[in-house]
């Protein structure tokens, strides 16, 4: 290196020391080598590899997940998009409009199969540009069933499914006919390549080995990373896409146990409220589960603000019955509110029914528990009357008038037939059977009618 040359018009200058400048060299280089980590790690380089999850049931919570992730892939300009299937299935709609979003993808795709690809997943796994399988995983199974796993026998379900699927395979070359009779248990596949013939009243199922021999897997995989080495990708950052937390607490909510629970909790929290007031925390705790409930069918796709409208007015409108006279119309259209906007919010309408029927069970059974434990609380005490009129409170009971038969005593005024009487040092408001007695007279009490104290003069 060459040394810097000294004007003698400049005077003299002074040298920077020798051992700084190696020691303050070392950092700089360090401190610009973090500078493009952090650069790095805050945004991902162009050409990465998005590895994202597919393991919950196919509906519309994931539908959203899936677009957001190959959104986010697009616009980094990623090379791959891992799609890491472990599904059993879901909803054909769901299933059709992810599969049309994996085929407009503008990064290539490659589906993962590191569980099973079962119905709704083998579609989704079909709509990929490649697929690779894990030892010992399938595909497949893609029957159409209803909420209960029961077979659907509709000749135009089937149908349209089955051109789907037919479709889905011929998009990477796959036989159209292997992928019908994973749909369709009446029709007839023979699957030359491993010997096998599937006859009427059975579905396709392949295992990795097998779908690799029939051309519906490309590679065996033990892993993701195997799969993006078989790619040629190794060399590129990885990106695990997961879902949000919104996300996964929809996943949570919607499970069909939780959503159960959560409306146990929300009917007999507000009940409980509303009948044994004073608490606060059964009321705070229903409104939150109710709350829960119809977060998670939002975010999951399955309740607009129509569902959640709907339910609100239900509820309103039975507090008003409480307190508005309506001969139970306003009480059977808030029912009717409620069930309404709980079904509309749901993933199936009678699934939805089957859970608001137990859950009314159950928390009518918690209800009149707490009801039992809590009667002296319960509003019904605000509409009976407690008090009583008794002598320590001033009240002065009046004594059986039966006492008044056979006593005798004078007419205090005339008796036209009513008038007053003086009989046993009291005045009494008195009548006589019709006749006229005359003021002074004697009498005597002869009967006692209800109010009444029916006398008569005594003549001597």
């Amino acid at each position: 290196m060459r040394p810097f040359k000294k004007h003698r018009s400049e005077g003299r200058q002074k040298k920077f020391p020798r051992p700084m400048l190696s020691l303050l060299l070392p950092v700089l280089l360090l401190l610009f080598g973090l500078a493009g980590t952090v650069d790095a790690a805050g945004k991902p380089s162009e050409g990465a590899v998005y590895v994202v999850p597919v393991q919950q049931t196919v509906q519309s919570g994931l539908e959203s997940f899936l677009d957001r992730a190959l959104t986010e892939a697009e616009e980094a300009k990623a090379s791959l998009v891992v799609l890491d299937i472990d599904t059993p299935g879901g909803r054909l709609d769901s299933a059709e409009r992810i599969g049309k979003r994996i085929r407009e993808s503008a990064v290539p795709t490659l589906a993962f199969v590191s569980g099973k690809a079962a119905s709704a997943g083998a579609y989704i796994a079909l709509n990929a540009n490649d697929i690779a399988m894990a030892p010992g995983t399938v595909i497949g199974a893609a029957m159409i069933v209803d909420s209960n796993g029961d077979a659907v026998d509709n000749p135009k379900l089937v149908s349209f499914w089955s051109e789907e699927m037919n479709a889905a395979a011929q998009l990477n070359g796959r036989d159209p006919n292997i992928a019908v009779g994973m749909v369709d248990p009446n029709r007839v596949v023979e699957m030359k390549a491993i010997g096998e013939t599937k006859e009427k009243g059975h579905i396709i199922s392949l295992s990795a080995d097998k779908a690799m021999k029939v051309g519906y897997a490309d590679h065996i995989a033990k892993s993701v990373e195997d799969a993006i080495t078989w790619k040629g990708l190794q060399d590129r950052m990885i990106v695990h896409f997961d879902p949000s937390l919104a996300e996964r607490v929809a996943a949570f909510v919607t499970g069909s146990g939780m959503s159960t629970l959560l409306l146990i909790l929300g009917i007999a929290g507000v009940a409980i409220e509303f009948l044994v007031p004073g608490f606060g925390v059964p009321g705070i705790l229903g409104l939150v589960s109710f709350g829960l409930y119809f977060f998670g069918q939002s975010i999951a796709g399955f309740a607009g603000m129509e569902s959640l409208a709907v339910f609100i007015l239900g509820i309103v409108l039975l507090i008003l019955e409480a307190f508005l006279p309506s001969f139970g119309i306003l009480g059977v259209l808030g029912i009717v509110g409620v069930v309404a906007g709980i079904t509309m919010g749901a993933y199936d309408t009678g699934n939805a029914l089957r859970s608001l029927g137990i859950a009314g069970i159950v928390a009518a059974v918690i209800v009149a528990a707490v009801a039992y434990v809590f009667r002296k609380r319960g509003i019904w005490n605000k509409f009976i009357l407690k008090e009583q009129l008794t002598a320590d409170k001033g009240f002065v009971p009046h004594l059986p008038r039966e006492r008044w038969v056979g006593l005798e005593g004078v007419a205090a005024s005339m008796l036209r037939p009513s008038g007053l009487a003086e009989i046993g040092g009291e005045r009494l408001d008195v009548i006589t059977t019709g006749e006229f007695v005359e003021n002074g007279k004697p009498i005597r009490v002869i009967s006692v009618d209800g109010t009444r104290i029916v006398v008569k003069e005594i003549h001597e």
